[in-house]
């Protein structure tokens, strides 16, 4: 999962693949408290000064794995953006990528809920749904306050993923996004169908 531009090293990407997959998996036994660089380091296959030439400890590296999956979606709605409106496909794109990347969003969203990538992805899915609200005509047919909207869409949106993920996905990206752009009263576009 990483946005880093083509100059980096692929051994530096390799390397930090390594160590991301090692943290992943130790929090899949381990709370996050008894997570350390030596256990990071044993289950990388590498050691501990080549952790510390990527990350000055731990708390830097989650920030960094949570910069990291907040750039590659917003790379995903950038992508999206040059479509009209919030549309069915970018909720598909974000469900996608969350799919391919699930034993990572299962862990940190879903199981340990490590609450620096919540937070984030709150923040990016909150600008998602104020950048959508202002592009939409200002007539409504809702009595609603604007912020509360935002809150609600967000919470719920962000829920329904950690709901997907502790279920183990048993539903395709398509066919939740679709289920969602029905609560949301998203046009369905001709190309998808279920």
């Amino acid at each position: 999962m990483s946005t880093k531009s083509q100059r980096t090293d692929p051994r530096v990407l390799r390397t930090r693949q390594l160590i991301r997959d090692a943290f992943i998996e130790l929090l899949h036994e381990l709370e996050l408290e008894k997570v350390t660089v030596n256990r990071i380091a044993e289950r990388a296959t590498i050691n501990r000064v080549t952790f510390y030439l990527h990350y000055r400890d731990i708390p830097d590296m989650i920030a960094s794995l949570a910069d990291d999956m907040i750039n590659e979606m917003q790379s995903i709605l950038r992508e999206a953006h040059n479509q009209t409106g919030f549309n069915i496909q970018i909720i598909v794109k974000l469900l996608e990528h969350i799919a391919e990347n699930s034993n990572f969003y299962k862990v940190l969203l879903a199981s340990k809920r490590i609450p620096v990538f919540t937070e984030r992805l709150m923040e990016l899915i909150v600008d998602l749904i104020t950048d959508r609200m202002n592009m939409r005509e200002t007539s409504s047919t809702l009595n609603v306050q604007k912020d509360i909207v935002i809150w609600y869409g967000s919470s719920a949106f962000i829920g329904t993923i950690v709901f997907w993920l502790r279920n183990d996905l048993p539903y395709t990206p398509l066919f939740l996004a679709t289920q969602l752009a029905e609560l949301l009263h998203l046009p369905k576009p001709e190309s998808h169908k279920l």
